[in-house]
């Protein structure tokens, strides 16, 4: 990508770009996947970091060669595998609020190198994947590997024997990959204090007072909609037990919603007028 060939000039750009990706990394939703309950663990690949985006298929002018869809594309996953058991998914806070838009579309401010806020109590947790899922992962880590994949059982080098479809963008038909909207606060700003008097603010997408769209109200309302009705569907789809929780709300949150609470999510559709074709999928497989 550099377009150099010398060993010592390669290095001291890999110096340069270490850092190029932590500030979209540092404000997406931060999920930790477990694949205890399934027969099947994680594999692992040369290509560690693999990247997820269902309009970004194998051979398509985004994955060639060595390249990967760009992460700041709303509707790309970063996926690293952790531990035969436990696996770290990255996604874009924009495609949690509104994933209704085209996946290749790029996130609000996507300017690289520059400072991010990140917010700890927003990780969320205690999603157990079913083997069918923990098949899906395997085999989009198969498909962007390299070269080579690894696993302590052989059997679990070929996933696309286990899973319903090896069509790229059917894998996400029940948001394979996507943290648990209900479980997501939509906030319009941080603010940051120090010892010293001075302050920081940020928006939800890392921008500052004086920037170009800081605190956008008309974006904000659209997106505060598109989030209640995604709450709605994610409910109808997989019932009053949340597929990840986080410590916000001051703290712990419960990880099944009460009857009534249920509910109140499920009518964020029907309010919303959205009829999406995800209802027609079985989201038992």
């Amino acid at each position: 990508m550099t377009g150099g060939s010398d060993s010592n000039t390669i290095l001291l750009e890999m110096q340069r770009l270490q850092n190029l990706y932590c500030a979209t990394w540092t404000e997406t939703i931060w999920a930790l996947v477990d694949a205890r309950q399934s027969q099947t663990k994680f594999i692992l690949s040369d290509h560690p970091v693999t990247v997820f985006n269902r309009d970004c298929f194998p051979g398509s002018q985004w994955c060639r060669d060595f390249r990967d869809p760009d992460i700041r594309f709303v509707g790309t996953h970063t996926i690293f595998p952790l531990s035969p058991t436990r696996a770290l998914v990255l996604t874009n806070h924009s495609w949690v609020r509104n994933p209704y838009v085209r996946a290749t579309q790029m996130r609000p401010n996507p300017k690289l190198f520059r400072t991010a806020v990140f917010f700890f109590p927003s990780i969320q947790t205690g999603r157990e994947l079913t083997e069918i899922e923990v098949n899906q992962i395997n085999f989009i880590i198969k498909k962007r590997a390299y070269r080579y994949i690894a696993a302590a059982d052989e059997a679990w080098l070929y996933p696309e024997r286990c899973i319903p479809s090896q069509h790229w963008r059917k894998l996400d038909d029940l948001y394979l990959l996507m943290p648990d909207p209900r479980s997501v606060i939509v906030s319009d700003e941080i603010m940051i204090g120090y010892d010293t008097g001075a302050a920081e603010r940020f928006d939800a997408y890392g921008r500052r007072p004086g920037q170009l769209g800081f605190k956008d109200e008309t974006r904000s309302a659209q997106e505060h909609r598109m989030h209640l009705a995604f709450q709605g569907e994610f409910a109808r789809l997989f019932g009053p037990k949340r597929r990840g929780i986080s410590g916000e709300f001051h703290g712990r949150e419960k990880s099944e919603d009460s009857p009534d609470f249920h509910q109140w999510h499920l009518s964020l559709e029907r309010k919303s007028g959205r009829a999406h074709t995800r209802k027609k999928r079985n989201p038992k497989h």
